[in-house]
């Protein structure tokens, strides 16, 4: 009886040290793996739906195009902060970042940027391919192959020297362009606008044939309150091509022509 007792422990601790042996040498190549990169993950958010980015394009940037391959390589040689510094250069990554995970893939986490509207220059001739986004925190980004966003245009001598609308300077204009873009409204009615040299803004919208004169992008809320009651009470009752222009720049003023 006490043979046989002893004869079952014995099973029982080899069995058990080869579990044992077993279990560390599967730990010590996921901990090997761990030190490697074993592969890329790209998670990108959309925009309306849609993406300016496909993965294959992180993909690209994140090695410089296949110059500076990642997989494989040993984490204790890699920069993080880098290659998230190296993916921020491309204008339609607005944000990033770059970690690890514990079965050792690189993970890379895209944000990007939301376009208010689409610029165009005076140069641009194929208005359906040129021009540039310009994002809600007034940066200017590249138009993307993949995804075209429908926006208003965005014209006008203001942008020669003007490159950015993230500065104080800009903040009315940038504020005028969310309102648009946050109301269904406006976002379905305006199609385009033109800022002059001083900054006064002018439109022109999807239906009608008459050009809005905005004036300076100020006291939006009495503006568009004018606009509205143009389009709710007068264009039904006087014809939507009755004027060419209309202005609510004017204080207590709506002028039709």
């Amino acid at each position: 009886m006490f043979s046989t007792f002893k004869s079952a422990r014995k099973w029982l601790f080899a069995v058990g040290g080869l579990l044992g042996l077993f279990s560390l040498i599967a730990f010590t190549e996921i901990r090997q793996g761990q030190k490697h990169v074993q592969g890329v993950v790209v998670r990108l958010d959309q925009v309306d739906g849609h993406r300016f980015l496909t993965r294959r394009d992180v993909s690209g940037y994140l090695t410089n195009e296949g110059a500076d391959p990642v997989i494989g390589r040993a984490y204790t040689d890699m920069d993080l902060h880098r290659l998230e510094a190296r993916l921020r250069q491309h204008g339609l990554v607005q944000d990033c970042e770059v970690s690890r995970d514990l079965s050792g893939n690189l993970l890379v986490t895209i944000e990007q940027p939301r376009p208010l509207a689409r610029l165009l220059t005076a140069g641009d001739e194929i208005r359906s391919v040129s021009g540039q986004y310009v994002s809600e925190k007034g940066r200017f980004f590249p138009i993307s192959m993949n995804y075209s966003a429908r926006v208003p245009i965005l014209t006008g001598r203001y942008f020669a020297v003007n490159r950015s609308l993230a500065s104080e300077r800009n903040l009315p204009l940038l504020t005028l362009l969310k309102q648009i873009q946050d109301d269904p409204f406006w976002r379905a009615q305006i199609a385009e606008l033109s800022v002059d040299e001083q900054g006064d803004v002018t439109m022109w919208p999807q239906m009608g044939n008459h050009q809005i004169e905005f004036g300076p992008p100020v006291d939006l809320a009495a503006k568009f309150k004018k606009l509205k009651l143009f389009y709710t009470d007068v264009l039904p009752a006087k014809g939507w091509d009755r004027y060419s222009r209309v202005s609510v720049q004017y204080r207590n003023q709506i002028v039709c022509e």
